[in-house]
């Protein structure tokens, strides 16, 4: 689809207020929708670039719009589409600024509304299931095909299309499961499933997009003795690959807002407005509970996004949106099932990057998991196996965070998150840590960074430290033993096999070396957490 295409159509009603046949005639690769005054680090080259322009106002000096612009042309956006609501017209500086960096600028009337104009573009893109070559051989019955189709075309949800794909066939059971076991969709013949349940089904299902990664793989599991051409079922699995992919396009345009409310909740202080602004673009109420989940999986961004964006889809009552970090990991913003129902039912599904929830069972047949935010890690942690299972070759590791009651404490659950997924990963296998979970000295160190968990050893312990020295690492010995058995002379003898006045010697010897007094109860934490960081 070209820019000028959509000036031909009348449902749109847009006006061009600038651009050269050159520019109309590019080609479009997909919609980003922003109000930041300088977006180009999020956006994408050949996308149109969709702004309420509430980012500028009438006092603004020509060079606000003039970077906006110039961060279009940057970052390669095909065309800009401002909206006429916010101001009554699209201001002349911003068509100057357009024709001076050469970007078409195409006016939105009230009117018209950026999903229409998201859909159209995808849509035209996905094309239509029945524009296929007339010599092409099908199972799935003409008027079927055609049926499916203008499904997919009006937004139809997953378990409508899977009802309407399989009627013909009698509606026997059959399902589209995820991953990890979620039920996507199901017919009103298929009983519930569980998630472990779905999960053993996957073996013998049908890989919906063989391209997806191992995390946002899609099945289709059809477990009835019903009788279907394997050419017929591939046709089913391509209308949701069609589908699968249309979702993740307007998840795409969905990721902008959902990275600026992460930029801002890494800042140590964001103001209130920005951020009750970026939440409510996001979809996300403006009040708490939040919680703040990063996961680590050293695979590739976007696989990595998706293990943590499926993982998410089982608390089917929660509302989140995920982004990468700029300090690394991909993050994501929970919301409370209580917030959620206190924000109301006008937040929007596509920014809580959910490909088709709203028509999918949780996969708990006895309700939807994680309720409470303790119910939301137990959820989690229960779900973590079969996360690991999808794909052998990553090792997901995950720190979650203590509930944040405003959205200014964000920040802080984002640091929480972090530290509990450095401990993570100090497990020797991968998983969920929550800070919760950090309820012992040896737990809390294990959050620190290694590089300052090795200075405050090396820092604690003084010349003990160097391991390479023997008389060292008998007195370092000595002093674990003694620890652990609460400061004992006795027991600590006992345990070593010596005589306690060589306790008492080798003690001595520990405390002139670290500047230690072990009689003191902060001295006996101190080398103990030195121990524990070793």
């Amino acid at each position: 689809m070209h820019v000028e295409d959509l000036l031909r159509l009348e449902s749109l009603d847009l006006t061009l207020l600038w651009g050269e046949p050159p520019l109309l005639a590019r080609e479009i690769s997909g919609v980003t929708a922003t109000d930041l005054e300088e977006p180009g680090r999020f956006l994408q080259p050949g996308e149109i670039v969709l702004s309420g322009l509430v980012w500028w106002s009438a006092a603004d000096e020509e060079a606000t719009a003039d970077r906006f612009v110039a961060a279009l042309r940057g970052a390669g956006a095909a065309a800009l589409l401002a909206g006429e609501e916010t101001h009554g017209r699209v201001p002349e500086v911003l068509v100057d600024a357009c024709r001076r960096h050469g970007i078409a600028l195409l006016s939105v009337p009230v009117h018209t509304s950026f999903r229409a104009i998201t859909d159209t573009v995808y849509l035209r893109q996905w094309g239509d299931l029945s524009r296929r070559p007339a010599a092409a051989s099908y199972a799935l019955p003409e008027n079927v095909r055609g049926e499916l189709s203008r499904l997919l075309a009006d937004g139809a949800d997953p378990a409508t299309l899977l009802t309407r794909a399989v009627a013909h066939l009698g509606t026997p059971p059959c399902y589209v499961l995820s991953a990890t076991g979620r039920t996507i969709a199901r017919t009103p013949t298929a009983r519930a499933l569980s998630a472990a349940e779905a999960s053993r089904q996957l073996a013998s299902a049908l890989r919906v997009d063989p391209e997806a990664s191992p995390y946002g793989q899609w099945f289709l599991h059809l477990p009835g003795a019903v009788e279907v051409p394997p050419r017929m079922l591939h046709e089913i699995a391509e209308v949701f690959a069609q589908y699968r992919q249309g979702s993740l396009r307007r998840e795409a345009v969905a990721q902008a807002p959902a990275r600026e409310l992460l930029a801002l909740a890494e800042a140590e202080r964001s103001a209130a407005a920005p951020l009750a602004a970026a939440l409510h673009a996001c979809g996300l109420p403006e009040r708490g509970p939040y919680t703040v989940m990063v996961m680590a999986t050293g695979a590739e961004e976007s696989t990595e996004a998706d293990a943590l964006r499926e993982v998410l889809r089982h608390l089917a009552d929660h509302r989140f949106v995920t982004a990468r970090l700029a300090g690394g990991g991909t993050a994501a913003v929970i919301a409370g099932a209580d917030a959620e129902v206190a924000a109301g039912a006008d937040a929007r599904g596509a920014a809580a990057g959910d490909t088709g929830a709203g028509a999918a069972d949780s996969g708990s047949p006895g309700g939807s998991p994680g309720g409470s935010p303790g119910g939301v890690v137990a959820a989690l942690k229960g779900l973590w196996p079969s996360l690991r299972a999808c794909d052998e070759a990553t090792l997901p590791y995950g720190g979650i965070s203590a509930p944040a009651a405003t959205p200014a404490d964000l920040n802080g659950a984002l640091v929480q998150a972090r530290y509990a997924l450095t401990a993570a990963r100090r497990a020797e296998d991968p998983n969920l840590t929550a800070v919760d979970d950090l309820t012992t000295l040896e737990a809390l160190l294990s959050g620190l960074p290694a590089d300052v968990r090795t200075a405050f050893g090396i820092h604690a312990l003084g010349p003990l430290a160097d391991g390479s020295n023997p008389s060292h690492r008998m007195l370092l010995e000595t002093l674990d033993t003694f620890l652990t058995h609460n400061g004992s002379w006795a027991r600590t003898a006992e345990a070593l096999h010596l005589h306690v006045n060589t306790v008492h010697y080798r003690i001595g010897r520990v405390e002139l070396l670290t500047g230690r007094d072990l009689a003191r109860l902060d001295h006996k934490l101190d080398l103990k957490a030195a121990l524990l960081c070793r």
